[in-house]
């Protein structure tokens, strides 16, 4: 019983200070903008118009018969 007396005390100071820095990541603005760091993981940072990736799209690739055939 004596165990409760100071258990009790701790996890509501526990509870206290996670309550105290959840709002302060809300004040701070930690979640005005979930979704912007997930995609920006799919986009490149040095080519933000995905030129690279347009470029080879619109060059034309040579037909599957013109190249050269396996060697065995």
């Amino acid at each position: 019983m004596p165990a409760l007396y100071i258990m009790i005390p701790a996890a509501l100071l526990i509870v206290a200070i996670a309550i105290y820095i959840f709002f302060w990541a809300v004040d701070s603005g930690q979640y005005d903008d979930l979704d912007g760091p997930a995609h920006s993981v799919l986009f490149d940072d040095q080519d933000p118009n995905h030129l690279a990736a347009i470029d080879k799209a619109k060059s034309p690739e040579p037909p599957a018969a013109a190249k050269d055939p396996p060697h065995a």
